[in-house]
Parts: C-alpha cells; structure tokens; sequence
C-alpha cells in the first residue's frame, strides 16, 4: 500500500471516529451517564471512600472482581472435525495454524460447520 494510500484511509477512519464521537456526545442517555460518573466520584471523594469501599458496600467482594489487565473469562475449547481428512482440531481461538489453512481452502462458513458439539 502506497503511503498516499494507507495517509487517505486512516484520514477517512477519522472522520468517521470523529462522527462517532460526536454522536455519543449528543446522546442524552451519554450525557445522563457522565453525570452520573462525575456525580458518583464527587461523592466519593466527599465521604473519603476509595473505590473498595464502594464495591463492599454494594455486596461485591473487590478481590473477586478481576483486574483491569484481565481479558475476561476463559474462552471456550471448540473441537473441528475435518470430514474429508478425518483431522480434529481443539482450540480456544480462532488463529489457529491449521484452521486458517482450511479456511483458506474450504472457506470459513463451511470450516464453522465443522464444529462437533461437545
């Protein structure tokens, strides 16, 4: 890709992210959420809370929520069978090495109906 090219895209993701922006900033229900946020951290700097707090006095246990660095849960194994091959695959993503080569040959809505229940 051209430098021109690659400069022209990423100049029209902008505009549309600054479209998107600007929309979110003129919905009301954004508007009502930001009041909230302000509304609940001046509070808590009111009370000389820290977050914790917060969190025990709504009956949830801080040490169980998961940190900000987690990606969320564990995302589920799925088994392909191959049926020309007779091949099985197990992966908990979807890059997988040999997925990708039956992708590539058989196209991703036929390798999606691959998947054996499990």
């Amino acid at each position: 890709m051209s430098k021109l090219h690659e400069y022209l895209s990423a100049k029209k993701k902008l505009a549309e992210l600054q479209a998107q922006l600007e929309a979110l900033e003129n919905d009301p229900a954004f508007t009502k959420d930001l009041e909230f946020q302000k509304k609940l951290e001046d509070l808590i700097s009111e009370y000389g809370k820290s977050d914790n707090d917060v969190l025990i006095a709504l009956g949830l246990n801080p040490s169980e929520i998961k940190s900000k660095g987690s990606n969320g849960p564990k995302r589920s194994l799925k088994t392909y069978k191959n049926p020309h091959t007779g091949e099985v695959v197990k992966t908990r993503g979807g890059n997988h090495k040999v997925l990708n080569e039956w992708r590539k040959q058989y196209g991703k809505d036929v390798i999606n109906s691959w998947i054996v229940a499990s």
